[in-house]
């Protein structure tokens, strides 16, 4: 099987918000979202969003097989030439009939060409602690885990008490 990967197009459109309902369902249980709702997503905010870079790994027939999504920004601590920007990896999804096949190294190597193309001195990202499988994948790469940083998250109540000014 051939696969291609470059930016998302419209032909890939109808199969990528399939893979999107296949990601929400990997990580929502049970799973709550509508093709519908996840096709207006992709159409009224994910493709129009300025600085996010959408590429897809397809084959022959358009059908999508995965997908990365990509942000490039500007380092506040590092003005230098080789490592003012950064690429964040802010997520990587290969259909799941087709782990192991080489999709993900091949987004993952587009994404890496992506970012020195751009300047980047670095991708990062993150992956959840329980996805061994991933973490298993990323490492096979070369990637290393970074031991001094940690992940927070405001949501829901807590962000709307923030916001306030109550927490």
């Amino acid at each position: 099987m051939r696969i291609s990967v470059e930016p998302v197009a419209p032909s890939h459109y109808e199969s990528l918000v399939d893979l999107l309902l296949e990601l929400h369902a990997f990580y929502v249980s049970p799973a709550t979202a509508s093709r519908a709702d996840v096709r207006s997503h992709l159409l009224d905010n994910l493709i129009p969003q300025v600085g996010l870079c959408l590429p897809v790994a397809f084959d022959e027939n358009d059908q999508v097989l995965g997908f990365a999504a990509l942000v490039l920004m500007h380092s506040l601590v590092e003005s230098g030439p080789k490592n003012c920007r950064q690429c964040l990896l802010k997520e990587l999804y290969v259909r799941s009939g087709c782990r192991s096949g080489g999709v993900g190294r091949l987004l993952v190597q587009w994404s890496a060409n992506y970012a020195l193309n751009s300047g980047c001195g670095r991708m990062d990202w993150n992956v959840k602690a329980s996805n061994l499988q991933g973490i298993s994948f990323y490492r096979s790469l070369g990637g290393q885990h970074v031991e001094d940083r940690i992940s927070f998250r405001f949501s829901g109540e807590t962000l709307a008490h923030l916001a306030r000014g109550v927490a």
